[in-house]
């Protein structure tokens, strides 16, 4: 972060890593056999702290666990926790279908078990990040009971002091998907009724395995890709094709007046270009139109 404004905005008053689908199998096995699905979640951790951008929260929406197993809830959130308290950071689980929400409860929240929907509010210094729980005990698509939009409606009475923030599963957007379309979250006119015209500023959601946007009875709508694997949304008409490749999360800026959500792809990658800190240093000497001069002028190559 500069320690200068160098533009019109100030700077963003919280930050949330979006991170969605790891998938982790029990017995560190991978995942149908041939996806490494803890390197990525090491390397997510790794470029988050090498970045010193020290996030507010890492926001997990849904599917830590591809089975629902205790010891592979427990290998993620060793992971993760380890590298949340280094940077000082709170981690909020969401429940996705793949999960098992006595283990994960038992394991993740580290309470005791029960199969009643994981639903949660969490207060991360202003910011009401709301955890709601889409999935569907045996099913891969997701709904909501009557109860849990009640208790949402509850929660949303109260305005928080900068916004709130919807996390859950399955995103209420469409996808260009046929197979993920069945899966999808149902009822959606329902929760659009108890959320429409609250103070809920973003929605999060992970599950379809691509980064998208969308909009949602007003609300803009996130989907981090996954960790493990990637589903192409240009494979053949028909298809669905997930990739070893293409993995990712979001960075989640929050602003006075706006919500910025930034794409960061996984690996190490051969710079092509760049400028290093102490130019930066250098920009923030300079007056305003010293920097226009320094920096945005455009010089004709011979």
């Amino acid at each position: 972060m500069s320690a200068v404004q160098l533009g019109q905005y100030p700077p963003a008053s919280h930050l949330i890593a979006h991170i969605s689908d790891t998938h982790f199998l029990g017995g560190s096995r991978a995942l149908y056999g041939a996806v490494d699905t803890d390197t990525t979640v090491y390397q997510a951790m790794a470029q988050l702290e090498r970045s010193g951008l020290r996030p507010d929260a890492l926001v997990f929406t849904g599917d830590i666990a591809d089975r629902g197993e205790a010891d592979a809830y427990r290998r993620v959130r060793d992971i993760v926790e380890a590298a949340a308290e280094r940077m000082g950071a709170p981690v909020i689980w969401v429940m996705g279908n793949h999960g098992k929400r006595e283990a994960f409860r038992t394991e993740l929240l580290r309470e005791a078990g029960s199969m009643a929907p994981v639903d949660r509010v969490h207060d991360i210094g202003g910011v009401r990040i709301i955890a709601l729980d889409t999935s569907v005990p045996g099913y891969h698509h997701g709904d909501l009971s009557e109860a849990q939009l009640a208790w949402l409606t509850d929660v949303l009475r109260e305005p928080a002091p900068h916004g709130s923030l919807l996390t859950l599963h399955h995103p209420p957007v469409p996808t260009m998907l046929p197979l993920m379309a069945i899966l999808e979250l149902r009822g959606q006119a329902r929760l659009a009724e108890v959320v429409a015209g609250s103070d809920i500023r973003a929605i999060l959601g992970g599950h379809l395995h691509y980064a998208t946007t969308g909009l949602f009875a007003g609300i803009p709508v996130s989907v981090a890709a996954a960790t493990c694997y990637t589903i192409d949304p240009t494979a053949p008409r028909g298809e669905l094709s997930g990739l070893q490749g293409g993995q990712s999360i979001n960075l989640v800026h929050v602003y006075f007046d706006q919500i910025v959500h930034s794409h960061v792809a996984l690996g190490e990658f051969e710079a092509a270009t760049g400028f290093d800190a102490s130019f930066l240093a250098r920009m923030e000497a300079l007056t305003p139109e010293q920097r226009t001069e320094a920096f945005s002028r455009q010089v004709e190559s011979g």
